[in-house]
C-alpha cells in the first residue's frame, strides 16, 4: 500500500474533511458534573418505558444501600441511574458483533503484513491492530495515538492511496451510508457505488476486500442507511470476484460460508462479502 509514493501512510494532505464533529469532551463534562443532565439521559431513547418502571426499584435500592451503607451516603449530585441494563441476557448488535468476529477471524488466516480499514467501528479496529499493523480512515478523524495504528483523516469517495496499492482492506456497514448526509458528507444519491469504485481501485491484484452491507429488501432509510439486494452488491462490484459470503440473517443468527442466495425475503441482513481482485 502507498500514499502517494510514500511506502508507509505518516501523513496525508489535500483531504476532504468534515467540519462538523461532536465535541465530545463537552458532552463528557456535562455527563460528570451534571446530575440533572445525567437523570434526564437515563430517560431518553427506545428505553424510556423500562426505565420509566425501573424507577421505584432505583429509588427504593438507594434508600436500601444508605442503610446498608452508613459511612458512604448517596448525594443526588453524584448519582447516575442506569435504569435498562437489568438484562436476563446480555444484550448485543448481531451485525456489528458478528461482522467483528469474521473480520478478525480471516485476517488470522490471511495474515496480511498490514491492513487498512475505511470507516468501520473504531472499537472493532482497535482491537484488530493488536495482531496486525492498522491503518484506519474516516471521514471523522479519529485522534488518538496507538501503537501499530495509524488513522487518517480522508474520504471514501476520494481514498488517498494510488490505484492498485492495498493488498488486505475491509470496510464494514459504511457504504450504505455514503451521499446520505448523515456524518457530515455531501448528499449524494451515487454515493455509495462511488464509494464502491474506490475500494475496487486501491485493491491491488490478488488483495482482499472485506465488505460488509445491509442486504435485504432495497430500500433508502434516509438519512440512516441504504438496504441492497444482492444483485446491487454485485454490480457495485463487477472488477472483483466473491470469494465467500456469510450472513446475519434477520433473527440475528450468523450464517458462515453460505451461498450468496441465502439472503433472498431478508428484510435487514448483514451480508459479509470477501472478494478478491484478480490478476490481471
Amino acid at each position: 500500500m502507498r500514499i502517494a509514493d510514500l511506502s508507509y501512510p505518516t501523513s496525508v494532505g489535500c483531504l476532504r474533511v468534515s467540519l462538523h464533529s461532536v465535541n465530545s469532551h463537552s458532552v463528557r463534562h456535562l455527563f460528570r458534573h451534571s446530575a440533572i443532565v445525567r437523570w434526564g439521559a437515563a430517560f431518553l431513547g427506545p428505553h424510556f418505558f423500562a426505565s420509566l418502571g425501573a424507577l421505584p426499584r432505583y429509588l427504593g435500592e438507594w434508600k436500601t444501600y444508605n442503610k446498608q451503607a452508613a459511612a458512604q451516603q448517596i448525594a443526588f449530585r453524584d448519582s447516575y441511574p442506569c435504569l435498562a441494563d437489568r438484562t436476563v441476557a446480555t444484550p448485543f448488535d448481531p451485525h456489528y458483533f458478528f461482522q467483528a468476529a469474521w473480520l478478525a477471524r480471516r485476517l488470522q488466516g490471511f495474515r496480511p503484513a498490514f491492513h487498512v480499514d475505511v470507516g468501520s467501528s473504531a472499537m472493532m479496529i482497535n482491537v484488530l491492530s493488536a495482531a496486525v499493523k492498522t491503518v484506519f480512515v474516516d471521514y471523522r478523524p479519529l485522534h488518538v495515538r496507538l501503537s501499530n495504528f495509524t488513522s487518517l483523516a480522508g474520504d471514501i469517495v476520494q481514498l488517498p492511496f494510488v490505484d492498485d496499492s492495498i493488498a488486505s482492506l475491509s470496510s464494514l456497514h459504511v457504504i450504505e451510508h455514503v451521499g446520505l448526509g448523515r456524518y457530515g458528507d455531501p448528499l449524494n444519491p451515487a454515493g455509495s457505488q462511488l464509494a464502491a469504485s474506490e475500494l475496487q481501485r486501491v485493491l491491488m491484484p490478488g488483495g482482499r476486500l472485506f465488505l460488509s452491507v445491509p442486504v435485504g429488501r432495497e430500500r433508502v432509510c434516509f438519512n440512516a442507511h441504504r438496504v441492497f439486494s444482492l444483485n446491487t452488491v454485485r454490480g457495485f462490484f463487477q472488477e472483483l470476484q466473491l470469494k465467500a459470503f456469510s450472513l446475519v440473517d434477520d433473527a440475528g443468527r450468523f450464517n458462515e460460508e453460505v451461498p450468496p442466495e441465502a439472503v433472498a425475503d431478508l428484510e435487514y441482513g448483514c451480508g459479509l462479502f470477501e472478494f478478491v481482485k484478480a490478476h490481471e
